[in-house]
């Protein structure tokens, strides 16, 4: 994430971006912890996952909206906070449970 550095990412545990197949998700980095609801997109002819989310930082509502793409393994994207910050983003998958 070009805003924040991984300290702060990984400072309540590993960040992550999960995305259901049933267009549910969350998102969970630094202090930030938000709910998605997603949806499917084509632009310019690529399949993109669009959603909003909602969720609390510090105690403190927040929302916003964002994209991802999923190549392989890895996942680019964007977040942008409602009248706040906004980043790009690059993600691996990984393995949960075994």
């Amino acid at each position: 994430m070009e805003q924040w550095d991984q300290d702060y990412i990984d400072l309540m545990g590993p960040g992550l971006l999960t995305v259901k197949a049933d267009g549910d998700g969350e998102l969970q980095f630094g202090a930030i912890e938000a709910w998605l609801d997603c949806r499917i997109e084509t632009v310019s002819g690529l399949e993109r996952r669009e959603f909003f989310f909602d969720g609390m930082e510090e105690g403190d509502p927040i929302c916003g909206r964002g994209w991802a793409q999923v190549k392989g393994k890895v996942m680019t994207g964007r977040l942008h906070f409602h009248k706040g910050d906004d980043s790009s983003f690059t993600a691996t998958k990984a393995k949960l449970f075994s």
